[in-house]
């Protein structure tokens, strides 16, 4: 199991990766578009499809992962962080998506998504955003 930050941007992912990777001297891993998602369920406009839906960086050996927020959501700064728990063991991330959830906010069910068999979004009771994400 890992955790990790997740950063999320209000459309300026990339000037904000680019910087960092500056700073830092690290590469930022490949680069998936709001374009490259597969589904056509949300039209989004040409500028739009650049928005980054998901990129990754190491600073310090630590992995910290950055997103545009989806086109039309808007991003308030302070609540523009999530910690990410990656685990190859879906019950254990399972149970701790349930147990995190409670008297908290669900943004996303678990469920499969195009890069997992297992993701979901949630804030809890405290105001902490988490996403939890299975990885094989």
């Amino acid at each position: 199991m890992a955790v990790g930050i997740y950063l999320i941007f209000n459309g300026n992912c990339r000037e904000a990766v680019e910087f960092y990777s500056e700073v830092f001297g690290s590469v930022s891993d490949e680069i998936m578009t709001f374009g490259d998602h597969p589904s056509s369920d949300y039209p989004l406009s040409e500028e739009e499809k650049k928005l980054i839906m998901h990129t990754s960086m190491r600073i310090s050996g630590d992995l910290i992962m950055f997103s545009d927020a989806f086109p039309g959501s808007p991003v308030t700064v302070g609540e523009n962080v999530s910690i990410m728990v990656t685990s190859k063991d879906m019950e254990e991330l399972k149970a701790q998506f349930h147990k995190i959830k409670e008297g908290g906010r669900v943004e996303m069910d678990l469920q499969e998504t195009f890069w997992s068999k297992c993701y979901g979004a949630t804030i809890d009771q405290f105001g902490v955003s988490w996403q939890f994400n299975h990885e094989e």
